[in-house]
């Protein structure tokens, strides 16, 4: 089915509930093919240290929006939930971020269910492509549309855009690029898309690498890896699980920001040494240069302003 000129605008429904959709979201309430009949999003949960319910940045996004439908089911693929999408009569879906399986009968819509994900698939498949992106030490990224089907990601190709990384980013920083990309590739492939100009690519599987969703064991930093492996993870892993070493002398030290510094001669890795005024960790290759570090119960300090206070950590080992 093709939506020609004169055609009326498409029934969509869009799904998501992080950050990384809000710009799609956006761009997808004013583009004139479409009709945005509803949003489907995360239940409010429970945040912050007083645990109050909280909608998603999706949910809030779409009440300014003034979306005619906002659904919150805890399941989508239970019988309700999919009923009350199927009642909404959607010739299409537009996914991004959205945290759930969408089950086959959502898929077979007459144009189909789109989906961005933050990556070039077939590489980092999965839950987490812009940390693993940036663990990986890719010199590039970016995002891809592609039409859903029954696999994790492995949908054809409809568009890609491509972001270069120098090395320096973050996972809250180059998800803001990402999202911006996306909803630029969704605001410019959306009407080729609905007139039947494009033809999705099916996905190959060479070069294909998949994700898995972080533990909090992911942030411990492994002084058997190279410092600059460990650089990468403490940029990859903000601010979910984070980085850490537990500390013989002072207990557990959350690591925010770091650099790369070489070995000095007896070095062994899995120490806490002084790197002029800073505390560095000793690794497997290099230094990493503690920069900004937080102890259990205070505020984010230098390791320097740290060490002055807890002199003993210099010598100690970490786990």
């Amino acid at each position: 089915m093709t939506n020609g000129p004169g055609s009326r605008p498409v029934r969509t429904v869009f799904l998501g509930s992080g950050g990384f959709g809000v710009e799609t979201l956006t761009r997808l309430s004013h583009a004139p093919d479409v009709d945005l009949v509803a949003v489907v999003t995360a239940p409010p949960r429970p945040a912050g240290r007083k645990q109050r319910l909280t909608a998603t940045p999706i949910h809030e996004v779409a009440l300014r929006l003034a979306v005619p439908s906002i659904l919150t089911p805890d399941r989508l693929r239970s019988p309700e939930s999919v009923a009350a999408v199927v009642d909404l009569a959607p010739g299409l879906l537009v996914l991004a971020d959205y945290g759930q399986i969408v089950p086959g009968t959502l898929l077979d819509l007459p144009h189909g269910a789109l989906n961005l994900h933050p990556s070039l698939l077939p590489r980092h498949r999965g839950a987490t492509p812009i940390p693993a992106a940036i663990l990986a030490g890719d010199a590039e990224t970016g995002v891809t549309l592609m039409r859903m089907d029954a696999g994790l990601d492995t949908g054809p190709v409809v568009a890609q855009a491509l972001e270069r990384l120098d090395g320096t980013e973050t996972a809250p920083a180059l998800e803001i690029r990402l999202a911006l990309l996306a909803g630029a590739l969704l605001a410019a492939s959306l009407g080729p898309w609905l007139r039947g100009e494009v033809a999705p690519v099916p996905q190959s599987d060479d070069g294909a690498s998949l994700t898995r969703p972080l533990r909090r064991e992911d942030g411990r930093l492994d002084p058997s890896r190279s410092a600059a492996t460990l650089e990468r993870q403490v940029r990859a892993y903000v601010p979910w699980p984070g980085s850490f070493v537990d500390t013989d002398a002072s207990g557990r030290l959350i690591v925010e920001a770091v650099s790369v510094g070489v070995s000095e001669p007896g070095d062994l890795p899995g120490r806490l040494v002084a790197d002029g005024d800073a505390l560095a960790l000793t690794t497997s290759d290099g230094r990493l240069v503690l920069a900004k570090v937080r102890a259990a119960g205070r505020k984010p300090m230098t390791s320097a302003e740290l060490r002055r206070g807890a002199p003993g950590l210099v010598g100690s080992l970490v786990r």
